[in-house]
């Protein structure tokens, strides 16, 4: 009514405006506002209550205006410096949202809210121990704080404490069992303790609740393979993409089941969602030249093959430089430093350079593992000619004279670990489990290169195992050292994809859920590498009998009766 007497009367617009936002009309609120400031731009509370609809209405930078006008006016308004803070965390600007929520909290120092918030920003700033002690204050404040315990879970699991995240969590869902963000966390949890089976029931959990969750959907697709139910796993990742189209995780992870199941006409087009995925050391390389992916003529022009992740990556891949010099192109090979002396004599390359070198000219060019898309790669037509890589003779000699006394037994060489980077490696064993191959009916050679701090005094004190990995100065090396063998036996790493590409006998050890899609499922043999057999644990974790089949093979195939070169 008031309104209707005097249109600009600041009262009445603060009064609807405050109606407004308390009944949910966010848009009529920030209307009322905005009038009351033109009315009466002099009073802390207006622009604050402003800055809440617009916030509401997802108009961060006007809500931050209204915000800093507000402690402009009046700097101790504690509520201001806390909403303050929360806006610039949406705006991604997390250093300033820490500076605003901790003068909120010198304001106000059991500001539950304001606490939890910054524990939020600084999880966002990697300083997950401060969020721990920012949440734990938190909680103190307002013990019955579901939100604060969820948060508090995901500050745990940065810091690699697993089970308390989980205790946390457990915490979050007794105070609030509908909470959908903390039974998806809680998954999360379950799955870094490699509980996979209780981590999908958590995720069903956050998608009864929320069934329009992505994150939730891929997690439980994540799961689904940990189980080794690939196939669900690839209608959950579906549902997630139905949701969420542009979630590149989700179309990436889509890619490694589908190739896993051989599928490979789809598995391609999805694997190249991985440049959309911030990966560390997987960065795209921008060139101004066009990317060929098999759609024109490559007669008289040079194009650039260049490695994109692992050594084992650009190991496989480079025996598709053959095929692109056949279509009539001149091939430069760009690859990581440690791999250009193996790689100088690939067919079909006429120039191989170092990653980080100059280039010469070229006129267009392809990652390397985009090249089976190019060449609709399927298991009818894959190109599995080996060897492709060969072995230096002059090296080979080299290595010949080091190993010394003539060759009387079976010379096997052995790997049992991968990348200490690789977070959660399951295919990497202790160097004790591969020990009980190893007898005196065979020479053995250690090839590790890089051995794990728990292996080291244990290696030492076997002299019935050669260590050879310090003295392999790059993979040219590590090819002359393989062909002096009978055998390799290596969990799945780089040197086994040397090995296959030289068409060695390379016997890969694999966890029971696949780290890699190009060893596929319940096969043997790899279509990749027609020398390779590959051995898999039965279930998870299960390395015992891996290598008790190893073992028995071994002798069969090389024990004694056998003729060895």
């Amino acid at each position: 009514m008031a309104l209707t007497i005097d249109a600009d009367c600041f009262e009445a617009l603060y009064l609807a405006g405050i109606i407004a936002g308390q009944t949910g009309r966010a848009a009529d609120a920030a209307e009322f506002l905005s009038r009351a400031v033109k009315a009466n731009p002099n009073v802390a509370d207006v622009h604050y209550n402003r800055g809440v609809a617009l916030d509401a209405l997802k108009r961060q930078a006007e809500a931050l205006e209204s915000y800093e006008r507000a402690i402009a006016l009046r700097p101790d308004h504690a509520d201001a410096h806390y909403n303050r803070g929360v806006v610039l965390r949406e705006l991604q600007r997390p250093s300033e949202a820490l500076v605003s929520l901790e003068r909120a909290i010198a304001l106000k120092s059991d500001y539950a809210e304001a606490l939890n918030n910054r524990g939020v920003v600084l999880d966002q700033l990697e300083r997950h121990a401060e969020a721990l002690e920012s949440y734990d204050r938190a909680i103190a404040a307002r013990p019955g704080y579901a939100e604060a315990f969820n948060n508090r879970g995901v500050a745990l699991s940065g810091l690699g404490r697993a089970s308390e995240a989980v205790d946390s969590y457990t915490r979050a869902l007794a105070l609030k069992p509908g909470y959908s963000s903390a039974w998806n966390n809680l998954g999360l949890a379950l799955a870094d303790l490699d509980r996979p089976a209780e981590a999908l029931q958590s995720y069903d959990r956050a998608i009864a609740l929320d069934p329009h969750s992505a994150e939730a959907l891929y997690n439980r697709a994540n799961a689904l393979r940990d189980l080794h139910r690939h196939r669900d796993a690839v209608d959950s990742y579906e549902r997630a993409l139905a949701i969420k189209p542009d979630y590149a995780a989700a179309h990436w992870n889509l890619a490694d089941c589908r190739l896993l199941l051989g599928d490979f006409d789809r598995g391609w087009e999805e694997y190249e969602w991985r440049w959309k995925i911030d990966l560390a050391g997987h960065e795209r390389t921008r060139f101004p030249q066009p990317l060929w992916l098999g759609d024109f003529d490559l007669r008289g022009r040079t194009i650039l093959l260049y490695s994109e992740m692992g050594f084992g990556d650009t190991l496989l891949f480079c025996r598709y430089a053959k095929q692109v010099a056949a279509l009539g192109a001149r091939v430069v090979l760009q690859v990581q430093p440690a791999l250009v002396p193996l790689l100088e004599s690939l067919e079909g390359v006429a120039q191989v350079v170092a990653s980080g070198a100059l280039l010469p000219a070229f006129d267009c060019q392809c990652p390397l593992m985009s090249l089976p898309l190019a060449f609709k790669t399927n298991l009818g037509n894959l190109p599995a000619e080996i060897p492709y890589l060969r072995s230096d003779p002059a090296r080979v000699a080299a290595w010949r004279r080091k190993l010394g006394t003539e060759k009387a037994r079976p010379r096997i060489g052995l790997v049992w670990s991968g990348s200490m980077k690789l977070k959660n490696d399951r295919r990497s064993m202790p160097l004790a489990q591969m020990l009980r191959l190893v007898g005196d009916w065979a020479e053995w050679l250690s090839l590790q290169t890089e051995v794990r701090a728990p292996d080291l005094p244990l290696l030492a004190t076997r002299a019935d195992l050669r260590d050879l990995g310090g003295q392999l100065t790059d993979f040219a090396d590590t090819a002359a050292l393989i062909d002096l063998l009978d055998v390799l036996v290596t969990v799945d790493t780089s040197i086994a994809h040397v090995a296959g590409a030289m068409g060695k006998p390379a016997w890969i050890l694999l966890p029971f859920d696949p780290h890699d899609w190009r060893w596929m499922l319940d096969r043997h043999d790899s279509p990749w590498y027609p020398t390779a057999r590959l051995f898999r644990q039965p279930v998870s974790g299960d390395w015992a009998s891996v290598i008790g089949n190893v073992g028995e093979e071994l002798r069969k195939c090389f024990g004694a009766g056998h003729v060895h070169r």
